[in-house]
């Protein structure tokens, strides 16, 4: 009797129950078991196109070792929103991500929707922005994800501190925010 197909197997398996547990521990929300923040406000999505900087960030792998980071929104042909993300890299090479987003929640138009990948969507809340949309607090439900947005590249180390608050405020762990280097 072969056992090798049954041993493949078991090993995929084993593999299988092991991400799935790591999967588990990973980061959740960063005060724990506490409710998820839901967006402060209604957008008026109009006023939230164009570009933005970004002050800082939870450090994702995709973004790992970004710099100069900017978020291009235009609204598309079809009503969808056009997403061009970009950063510089410490080599100094520019690369950029082109994606598309869409509104899940018509009633308040906070809560996106936003794909890189083909049919793959990941949630993209709008937690928090000033009223005149010089600045923006993005997350999303899990808590794994934090962007401080502006419309100015350097703002100023008082506004860098009163979006970090106002995150503290929403629940997230602020030690945790990788400051972006603009230039």
């Amino acid at each position: 009797m072969n056992r090798k197909p049954i041993l493949a197997f078991a090993a995929l398996v084993a593999a299988g129950t092991l991400l799935a547990g790591c999967a588990a521990l990973g980061p959740k929300h960063p005060v724990g078991n506490a409710a998820v923040p839901q967006p402060a406000k209604s957008v008026d999505l109009t006023r939230y196109l164009g570009r933005w900087y970004e002050l800082a960030r939870y450090e994702q792998g995709f973004q790992k070792d970004c710099d100069s980071v900017t978020a291009d929104y235009s609204l598309r042909e079809d009503g969808g929103i056009a997403v061009l993300n970009s950063c510089v890299k410490p080599d100094g090479k520019k690369t950029s991500a082109t994606g598309k987003a869409k509104i899940v929640d018509e009633a308040t138009k906070a809560k996106l929707k936003v794909s890189f990948f083909g049919p793959f969507y990941a949630d993209y809340w709008v937690l928090d922005h000033a009223e005149d949309y010089s600045w923006s607090i993005v997350g999303e439900p899990s808590g794994r994800y934090l962007w401080l947005l502006s419309r100015d590249a350097a703002p100023g180390q008082a506004r860098l501190d009163e979006l970090t608050a106002r995150a503290r405020a929403l629940g997230y762990d602020t030690s945790m925010l990788r400051i972006t280097k603009q230039p």
